[in-house]
């Protein structure tokens, strides 16, 4: 099997799928971090195309950039100054060729992450 990397975003404090909210991947190695791709949740909370597709699978160490502030700010959650939560890293590593699925339960307050299936 060859390794993809895929996320799903739900905001659990509204009961739905977190759609617009940005994503960004990078690769880090050592204290280089490299970025590799900006992608947009959709309707269901998850990205159009696999976030690394095999093609470009690469084990090695990651992270993810989850721009939950932005999506606060988009849904009319009341705001704050400065937001509890505003870019949410999370980083993670992928030591074999598989699927690596990282999603995200979003709330204006609290936040949690897996590796899922």
């Amino acid at each position: 099997m060859t390794g993809f990397l895929t996320t799903h975003v739900l905001d659990t404090a509204r009961g739905c799928p977190a759609q617009g909210l940005k994503i960004e991947l990078f690769r880090i190695e050592g204290e280089t971090r490299s970025h590799l791709k900006t992608l947009t949740t959709n309707d269901d909370g998850r990205t159009d195309e696999q976030i690394l597709p095999a093609a470009h699978f690469q084990t090695g160490t990651y992270e993810l950039r989850f721009h939950a502030g932005e999506y606060l700010d988009a849904t009319g959650t009341p705001p704050e100054s400065p937001r509890f939560l505003d870019v949410i890293p999370l980083r993670f590593g992928m030591s074999e060729e598989s699927h690596y699925h990282v999603p995200l339960l979003l709330s204006p307050f609290g936040y949690s992450t897996y590796r899922g299936s």
